[in-house]
């Protein structure tokens, strides 16, 4: 069988960010219950002129060279975030890419889980088309309003990836165990910009939709905890990975304990730094396992937790492939991540609310990127550069 996985991933978030120590006193609560008991030190705040197309378009350039435009026939956009309610925001990127246009443009949705989907979606046709090659975005803007329980939890960003045949950083097994359930744990009627959620409910489906998965993978897959190098999560606040490992850690030696504690610290690293990214979340924790941990080694099986509210979730391993850590994008990453502008919890409310009225968006004023930008909207038709 043909080994598919991924073979360049990206990552790009805003250039502003907010101090979650500056955002708890604003708010008359203890930076600790912040930055320990949710697990999150920064969020990153998303200007009227960034959407979910320019972060998925500014992820993928990095990573996109002349031989993926001859090969890409496919993209595929999971999000939460949708910009309009029949066409896919794929369509836009594929212009922006400059990608051909005889592909496929897909959007994707259901909730943070999405992304998983359309990432197995394109493993399995690379399979059938091994000379052909995918680009899968997540990108999301999470919301859920100011001074209410959920804006801890906020952030924004993407995550791109292509997929093709004998790829250089890891290959996906076919091994998952998925399930589905009608909960209503978190949802965005079509009239809201920021999500309902009950927290306490979607902690606790997450938890068991973990274990439940986890008993199934065991048995199916004949695979116990030690034959496993790490363990990464959908994050939507990074102490959430850990009450879900923390249910099956008894399972494992002492001595593998201590090495996935270990590696689920460096997977959360970046999200600490940035925040929910909904769709992109598992796979921004994956990426900072890969670029923090020093103690990977090729052929090393990372399992890979995906959870969408709703609910959905998916558990499934990676492996490393030989070489993997010099196709990882660390510098890259570093300096996006530290070139970034901490905002005032003021500045940060204003472009919070900006984002309500985006057909407002002055181009003279706008908080531009370097990369791609959304210019405005005129008679109803986005406008980006």
């Amino acid at each position: 069988m043909t080994v598919v996985g991924i073979d360049k991933i990206g990552f790009y978030t805003p250039g502003y960010v907010l101090d979650l120590v500056a955002l708890a006193k604003a708010r008359g609560d203890e930076p600790d219950k912040y930055t320990i008991g949710i697990g999150q030190d920064y969020q990153a705040v998303i200007p009227p002129n960034e959407d979910i197309v320019t972060m998925g378009a500014n992820a993928a350039k990095q990573i996109i060279d002349d031989q993926d435009r001859q090969k890409i026939d496919m993209v595929i956009v999971a999000t939460e975030s949708g910009i309009d309610n029949s066409k896919s925001s794929a369509m836009y990127i594929q212009r922006l890419l400059g990608l051909s246009e005889f592909s496929r443009t897909i959007e994707m949705k259901q909730a943070c889980y999405a992304g998983t989907y359309g990432l197995m979606q394109a493993r399995d046709y690379v399979t059938l088309h091994p000379e052909k090659r995918v680009l899968v975005i997540a990108a999301d803007i999470a919301r859920y309003g100011l001074a209410t329980p959920g804006e801890v939890t906020q952030g924004g960003g993407a995550v791109a990836m292509i997929v093709a045949a004998n790829p250089k950083i890891l290959s996906i097994n076919h091994d998952s165990v998925y399930m589905s359930r009608d909960v209503m744990d978190f949802w965005r009627p079509l009239d809201r910009s920021e999500a309902i959620v009950d927290g306490h409910l979607s902690t606790d489906v997450y938890k068991e939709m973990f274990m439940t998965l986890w008993q199934r993978y065991v048995q199916q897959n004949h695979k116990s905890i030690d034959e496993l190098s790490a363990f990464v999560f959908h994050l939507p606040y990074t102490k959430m990975g850990k009450k879900a490992l923390l249910q099956i850690l008894p399972q494992a030696t002492e001595q593998q304990q201590s090495l996935l504690m270990n590696h689920l610290q460096e997977s959360q690293r970046f999200s600490r730094q940035v925040g929910n990214l909904y769709t992109g979340s598992v796979y921004l924790s994956l990426l900072s396992l890969l670029c923090h941990a020093s103690d990977l080694q090729s052929g090393d099986d990372i399992a890979v937790f995906s959870y969408g509210s709703g609910a959905e979730a998916e558990l499934y391993s990676v492996t490393l492939q030989p070489n993997f850590e010099e196709y990882v994008p660390k510098t890259l990453l570093h300096d996006l991540l530290e070139k970034r502008q901490v905002v005032s919890v003021a500045t940060y409310e204003d472009i919070f609310k900006q984002q309500l009225t985006r057909s407002q968006i002055d181009t003279t004023t706008a908080m531009r990127s370097t990369g791609y930008n959304l210019l405005g909207i005129q008679d109803g038709m986005r406008i980006y550069e």
